[in-house]
């Protein structure tokens, strides 16, 4: 059950935050106009495909690192 749980997790919270960052930079980038929609996909795309991996394998051993140091 520990394995679903986080799995859904690092999909949400992937998704929520690859979201948010692509679309700010996207903004910043360019602004608004007829191509903001699409370059925000775009981008959201790619940055999810090393977004949720990464969040995945590494948010574990964070999590234990940092429970092991704040518990001495």
């Amino acid at each position: 059950m520990e394995k679903k749980i986080h799995l859904i997790f690092s999909i949400v919270m992937s998704l929520f935050m690859v979201g948010i960052m692509s679309f700010v930079v996207t903004y910043l980038n360019i602004g608004w106009n007829e191509q903001t929609i699409d370059k925000w996909l775009s981008g959201f795309f790619v940055a999810w495909l090393v977004g949720f991996p990464l969040l995945y394998i590494f948010a574990p051993i964070f999590k234990k690192t940092i429970t092991k140091y704040l518990s001495k």
